[in-house]
């Protein structure tokens, strides 16, 4: 058990290394060292090249990973705090809370998407205020399929309001948004990045002090009141970080379905433990290279048609899933 907590972190390491240079070297462009360092601390406009790596390349590379890794970890603090493998951002509405608001500055005029912070706001609001709402139901729903079902109505309830905004938005608004909706790793600037970075890295800070509640939640809700946890306090707190990272990733990529709710059973059962401390380095490792990949079998696939990460992420996550629910019945 103690090789495998520090064998696989180390190898995950390794091959996001292999990844990430994979998706930096795709295609046409060839480039050495010193072009992808001065790219970044010598950036030079006037070189194509140096352009083509800062402005695309890196923003691209980065927000993959941080995708990833905020989903994922998002993922692991629903399944535990709902006992679910079946819980995630994506499957109890939190993802669609952050449309609906954004669904809302793209089609309604309200300004909520005029620079960097409005967009981060208006994803945030919405996470949190339909986690707000899960958790409510939570407290006296003792099923967990119950609860599961309450979440995929508000995700239908949701959509219902966004088809009426789409029914009274103009052409350009709706095209706006149904492009939106595929999500995008493309939509992030260099500029952008230590803003993205900050709030990301702040939610997985965070996360670090859950990680004593959680691991005594596994052994039940009775047993952690006993242990001296607010079960209170760390609910809110639990879904505050989802927000958070749901939101930052839902507004600057769009909604990325499957990658919550995959990658933390995966983790799971590549890392046989129920140590969230080993789990949440787990998920953000496991999470940043499946994000990685599959962005570079899109870009692989871009010369012969174009493929949107959600749709991706939905035809290879949805097969995990079944295969590990079937694991699970057996």
């Amino acid at each position: 058990m103690k090789n495998r907590t520090v064998i696989l972190p180390i190898a995950l390491c390794f091959l996001l290394i292999v990844l990430s240079v994979f998706h930096l070297t795709t295609g046409d462009l060839n480039f050495s060292f010193s072009t992808f360092y001065n790219s970044i601390f010598n950036y030079n406009s006037a070189n194509s090249t140096e352009l083509i790596i800062h402005e695309f390349r890196i923003p691209r590379l980065l927000i993959a990973m941080i995708a990833g890794s905020g989903l994922a970890v998002s993922g692991m603090l629903m399944q535990t705090l709902f006992n679910n493998p079946l819980a995630g951002p994506y499957v109890l509405g939190i993802n669609t809370g952050s449309s609906l608001f954004v669904a809302c500055s793209f089609m309604t005029g309200i300004p909520f998407l005029t620079h960097d912070f409005s967009i981060i706001t208006s994803a945030l609001l919405g996470a949190f205020i339909f986690g707000l709402i899960i958790i409510s139901f939570s407290s006296f729903v003792r099923s967990h399929i119950s609860l599961l079902l309450i979440g995929l109505m508000l995700g239908s309830f949701t959509s219902s309001i966004i088809s009426i905004l789409q029914t009274n938005s103009s052409s350009e608004e709706l095209k706006s948004f149904t492009l939106w909706t595929m999500g995008s790793l493309q939509s992030v600037s260099f500029d952008q990045l230590p803003l993205i970075l900050l709030v990301f890295f702040t939610g997985l800070f965070l996360s670090l002090f859950l990680i004593k509640p959680l691991n005594t939640l596994v052994l039940g809700s009775q047993a952690s009141r006993l242990l001296g946890i607010n079960l209170k306090t760390f609910r809110l707190a639990c879904i505050g970080i989802t927000a958070l990272l749901t939101g930052l990733v839902t507004a600057f990529c769009g909604p990325i379905a499957f990658v919550g709710l995959a990658v933390p059973n995966s983790t799971r059962l590549l890392f046989k433990t129920q140590s969230h401390g080993i789990l949440l380095i787990g998920n953000s490792l496991i999470g940043a290279c499946f994000l990685v990949c599959s962005d570079v079998l899109i870009e692989l696939f871009e010369p012969y048609f174009h493929l949107p990460i959600n749709v991706f992420t939905s035809i290879i996550g949805a097969p995990i899933v079944i295969y590990i629910l079937i694991k699970r019945l057996k």
